[in-house]
């Protein structure tokens, strides 16, 4: 959902987000817009299944940290709230406490919901991209998920597939039943 039709730039949207009035809002600037990101239950248990399995799986690994729907960061421009998103040690040794963290997470999901139109999902899986960042999307709907690496071209997996980590998350499965498992 837009909340202003406008070409804001990057530092301005940040002011603007971290006024008091907009404390409770998750917004997010795509192309110059302000998106207030709105979700479902559906949606929503989806991302935090992921991200929590992301998380039990990074920490035994000690690999890095996962944000949830809170965690923000700058891509280029852009400035994204992923349903949950993985950090490596490598490139950050723990989360930041900016509101739009500066260094772009090596793995994002994002949980299509009614409120997503198909022109945002592709600005970010290509912004997402250029940063090397790869985009798990997640189709409810669908019960696929479509996993776009900056080296590869996309895989989508169903239902009786099991994702991987690749060398983001290496040796971390996941079975897109699983994530769909009510």
């Amino acid at each position: 959902m837009a909340v202003q039709k406008i070409n804001m730039p990057a530092a301005e949207f940040e002011r603007f987000a971290l006024l008091p009035e907009n404390a409770d809002r998750l917004l997010e600037l795509i192309d110059g817009e302000i998106i207030e990101v709105v979700s479902n239950g559906k949606s929503s248990a989806i991302g935090v299944y992921i991200g929590g399995v992301w998380a039990v799986f990074a920490r035994q690994n000690k690999l890095g940290f996962v944000t949830g729907a809170d965690g923000g960061y700058k891509i280029g421009r852009e400035r994204y709230i992923p349903v949950c998103a993985f950090v490596s040690n490598k490139k950050q040794a723990k989360p930041s406490s900016d509101a739009y963290n500066a260094i772009p997470p090596d793995l994002v999901a994002e949980v299509l919901s009614p409120s997503n139109t198909p022109d945002e999902i592709a600005a970010k899986v290509d912004n997402f991209l250029r940063a090397g960042t790869v985009i798990w999307v997640v189709n409810p709907d669908a019960q696929r998920v479509t996993v776009h690496r900056p080296d590869a071209p996309p895989k989508t997996y169903g239902i009786n597939e099991t994702l991987d980590g690749g060398s983001v998350l290496p040796g971390f499965t996941l079975a897109v039943r699983d994530i769909f498992a009510e």
